[in-house]
């Protein structure tokens, strides 16, 4: 090589690495190179063509030759007859051919090269670090003939500058994809999703957004492992794609994934698209030999009448999502404005309780369950207060709604069954007979699969038998059990010597049912039974009714709220012989209610008590 071309050489190479690093496509970069070599060798045709992962011809740059040519390749297989390029990227070595309508490894593609005047043509490989081929180098001749010594030289070096060039443009897509896009499932992550919807708000088009959630994600991942949870995951995305072909489907966090719906005027279109992607969701697949059937839960909104911006499209998007977790697990909700104002109380109030259980202004407050003959006193049922900055104690319907968030109500528990089981022992201590104290639990305690360990964690460091606690539980925790988990849980508690009360009874859904398949001891009737039973004819026919299916199935009946004489005599003729309520004692702190135990006895029939 002359030392002209050499420093044509070198001044090229500069050229070239200056455009790579300075973020030129890989394409221009290319194009670029093919026309300065062009330049030195000008009796050449220079083509670089890529080599995609399903092992197939990319062209990338052939300034100097037809589009139609490089159209032709694109997509064709490499293999060991097809062309120079397909069959040197097969091969992984250059290949000369000298006559390209002579030679078998063009007979598939001379019809393409010929009319256009290409009459021979050598093509070299182009490696990765990783020694994959990722492209090819041509030179085509309008003569039939092989390449001198400064083209094989020349080639050399534009080679190297290749895989340069190339391996950057790889890295730099490598980069992208794993800014923009989940590895998991290959969807757009919540970055491009944000990108997206910015788009559809910048244009005027009518719109619609859907939050897809696993539901018990978390419980497969702790029971099956995650690699179970990834392919749950996986499948998940696959199927919201077939359900929603032509929407925008993303994944935002482990469990949830968004759809962007276009031309979607509003909730009823919308409604179309979540119930296909339920339907989907509902034929069972083969998961590492389990037969699993995903569930999601779904939540959605419409630009325009739920929101005109990014951030209360998405807030909202989410305040429907978690509505629809709490009452129609498995379903879909569309976002209506009373939801706004529902979550954000109970945010309001998860925080409070949060800030409480963190300040120790949790109290227990305990409200007496009696003989409704005697006014003796026979168990207590424990209720959770909050105490306010300003010494306001609060009851709990107040901060009722910080329940629904699971982290909370697992601490709430914890804090009343420590507070309990110590308050129980000193009793034992005082020698006082108090029998037994309800302490009402959640449904975040059952999912959490610990409850066992942790009743028996709090009463074990107290030193109290766990015979003194009666669980109580409201027919809204039996709903919440898909996988009819609950019942088991609660015969081994039984078999500790836990009793077991069904609270609210009567106010839920299948009672009946729920009493076959969940065992309790204690049936207790809701107030809202007791209030009208004076008054109102099918009331007192239910409580009547309830009164004799304890009887027959050997559980004891507690009737909660009595405040009257009148509701107090009735119950007592009907056969209930345990009762509480205002009218023989209002919750009380734990120093107020061990001098109503050491009493033993509240006010005769009529009387109250603060």
């Amino acid at each position: 090589m002359g030392s002209v071309t050499k420093q044509r050489m070198l001044a090229l190479q500069t050229e070239i690495l200056e455009a790579v690093a300075t973020g030129m496509p890989v394409e221009a970069v290319s194009a670029l190179l093919c026309r300065r070599i062009e330049a030195l060798a000008p009796n050449a045709i220079c083509t670089i063509v890529g080599i995609d992962h399903e092992r197939r011809l990319r062209p990338i740059a052939a300034p100097s030759l037809p589009r139609t040519y490089s159209a032709a390749l694109d997509g064709a297989p490499i293999g060991p007859s097809a062309g120079s390029c397909g069959t040197a990227a097969y091969l992984g070595r250059p290949v000369e051919v000298r006559d390209i309508a002579a030679d078998p490894l063009w007979r598939d593609y001379a019809d393409l090269a010929l009319p256009i005047g290409l009459r021979a043509c050598w093509s070299s490989p182009i490696f990765a670090r990783d020694g994959r081929v990722i492209a090819t180098f041509a030179f085509y001749y309008r003569s039939r003939r092989g390449p001198g010594v400064v083209e094989r030289q020349v080639v050399a070096t534009c080679v190297h500058l290749c895989a340069i060039a190339i391996a950057h443009a790889e890295a730099q897509r490598r980069n992208h994809e794993l800014a923009h896009f989940d590895q998991l499932t290959g969807l757009p992550n919540r970055w491009q999703f944000q990108a997206m919807l910015a788009d559809r708000l910048a244009a005027p088009d009518a719109f619609g957004l859907l939050l897809v959630d696993i539901d018990r994600l978390k419980a497969i991942n702790d029971t099956m492992g995650h690699v179970i949870g990834d392919q749950v995951i996986r499948e998940v995305a696959a199927r919201i794609r077939r359900a929603a072909p032509s929407a925008a489907a993303c994944r935002l966090a482990g469990d949830e994934f968004a759809l962007l719906v276009d031309a979607c005027p509003d909730h009823a279109a919308l409604g179309r698209i979540a119930e296909s992607v339920l339907d989907e969701m509902r034929q069972p697949f083969v998961c590492d030999g389990n037969a699993l059937i995903p569930q999601v839960t779904v939540g959605g909104v419409v630009r325009g009448a739920d929101g005109t911006d990014p951030e209360t499209l998405c807030q909202n998007a989410d305040f429907a999502l978690h509505h629809a977790k709490e009452i129609r697990r498995g379903g879909h909700v569309a976002f209506e404005p009373g939801l706004r104002t529902a979550i954000m109380r109970r945010m309001g109030a998860v925080r409070d309780v949060d800030h409480a259980l963190a300040e120790d202004r949790i109290l227990v407050h305990y409200q007496p369950q009696v003989r409704l003959d005697t006014g003796g006193i026979v168990g207590l049922e424990a209720l959770a207060r909050m105490r306010l900055s300003d010494g306001r104690v609060l009851p709990a319907m107040q901060f009722f709604p910080a329940f629904a968030d699971h982290a909370v109500a697992h601490r709430l528990t914890d804090r009343m069954l420590a507070q309990v089981a110590a308050d129980m022992r000193g009793w034992l201590d005082r020698g006082i007979d108090f029998q037994h104290v309800g302490v009402n639990v959640s449904t975040a305690d059952f999912r959490r699969g610990d409850l066992g360990q942790r009743l028996e964690a709090a009463f074990d460091a107290a030193g109290v038998p766990l015979r003194h606690l009666v669980l109580e539980v409201t027919e809204t925790v039996l709903m919440g059990d898909p996988g009819d988990a609950f019942g088991p849980a609660v015969r081994a508690f039984r078999d500790r010597g836990i009793q077991v009360a069904l609270d609210d009874f009567g106010t839920g859904y299948a009672s009946l049912t729920h009493l076959l398949s969940f065992p309790v001891d204690i049936i207790k009737i809701d107030r809202s039974f007791v209030e009208r039973l004076i008054h109102d004819r099918p009331s007192a026919v239910i409580v009547e009714a309830m009164i004799e299916l304890g009887r027959k199935l050997d559980m004891r009946i507690v009737a909660e709220g009595i405040e009257e004489p009148e509701q107090r005599h009735r119950l007592a003729e009907l056969g209930c012989r345990l009762g509480q309520g205002f009218l023989f004692a209002r919750p009380v702190d734990a120093t107020a209610v061990t001098r109503l135990l050491e009493a033993g006895v509240l006010p005769p029939p009529g009387g109250t008590s603060s």
